[in-house]
């Protein structure tokens, strides 16, 4: 399986990337935001109404 950030042939130690830098790289773009799980959860600084009625949908 190729490394996914740069192709190259992944390494066992770092499976399923090449090396640490592109680990690395994978990290950072998780935390930085660039990747992103879709989902229906309100974003952690607005809280949802207790009140189902006074959801908007």
């Amino acid at each position: 399986m190729p490394c996914p950030i740069c192709e190259k042939d992944s390494d066992q130690t770092y499976r399923p990337f090449c090396s640490k830098r592109c680990a690395d790289l994978d990290l950072g773009r998780w935390m930085t935001g660039s990747y992103r799980v879709e989902t229906e959860e309100p974003p952690e600084d607005q809280v949802a109404p207790e009140d189902p009625q006074e959801w908007k949908h």
